[in-house]
């Protein structure tokens, strides 16, 4: 992956889109990708059955050459074509994330997981997708590590959001999107924050997030106790709330019964 002169090789990304959830990734990926990534898309069939007994049926003559797999299915029948994705497209790593437990469903994930590790592909499954970072994914308690310079190179630019803010006169004078969400939405939240007087900054954050709109899952997830949509919010305001630091005279408090950085509930304290 790096040139004779140090310069890392073209990254090359195929996204598999079902719906509007994966083209609007697909999308902001394309439109804010450095310049030495090639990203194209590959729109599957939007009715796949729950059960794929032959591949073949659902999966084009030839697919673009990539890297790294992005897999942004809307049904359970996608998971199980993206081992043959990977392998029409030469791939060596694959994201698969969750942002909706109907889309891809833990033993569905631990297996799709196995498969790939069985052909020598490095996969993560970060739940939600704005959890990834260059070396883990998921938040607390389900946080997890990996190793791979394909989707930590992703990762540097795509994932957890992270955001810079100068503040001036007690408002947000500047912004900078160091990482965005793979949707966008770090980046409609900072653009948007421009003027914002920092005391309300958190509180704005969060709901810019929620009107974006976030496109992670309303249900209430098993394992965070919480909606993936709450999860993703949370991790945006934090991103901020860390930023701004100092700047902050008041301690922004979660709603009761939402997951935190510790893995247990909060409590009215």
């Amino acid at each position: 992956m790096t040139g004779a002169a140090g310069a890392e090789s073209t990254l090359r990304i195929l996204a598999v889109t079902q719906g509007q959830w994966g083209e609007r990734i697909a999308e902001n990926i394309t439109a804010n990708a450095p310049a030495d990534w090639s990203v194209q898309s590959w729109a599957a069939p939007r009715v796949i059955p729950p059960i794929v007994d032959d591949p073949e049926d659902f999966l084009p003559d030839t697919l673009p050459q990539a890297d790294l797999v992005i897999a942004l299915g809307d049904v359970v029948g996608l998971a199980q074509l993206i081992p043959d994705v990977v392998r029409m497209a030469d791939a060596q790593a694959v994201i698969a994330p969750i942002d909706r437990n109907e889309s891809l469903p833990p033993g569905l994930a631990r297996q799709l997981e196995g498969w790939l590790e069985n052909m020598g592909i490095a996969s993560v499954f970060p739940k939600p997708f704005c959890s990834l970072t260059e070396a883990s994914y998921n938040r607390t308690p389900l946080v997890l590590n990996y190793e791979n310079k394909l989707i930590s190179r992703f990762a540097k630019h795509f994932g957890k959001p992270e955001i810079k803010a100068d503040v001036k006169d007690g408002q947000i004078s500047q912004t900078e999107v160091v990482r965005d969400a793979a949707c966008g939405c770090a980046r409609h939240v900072s653009d948007n924050l421009i003027g914002t007087p920092v005391e309300n900054a958190l509180e704005e954050a969060g709901m810019l997030h929620h009107h974006y709109p976030c496109l992670a899952s309303m249900n209430k997830d098993p394992d965070y106790l919480d909606t993936l949509m709450h999860v993703s919010g949370n991790l945006l305001v934090d991103a901020l709330k860390d930023n701004l630091g100092a700047h902050l005279s008041t301690i922004y408090l979660r709603p009761q019964g939402r997951v935190d950085d510790t893995g247990g509930e909060e409590s009215d304290g």
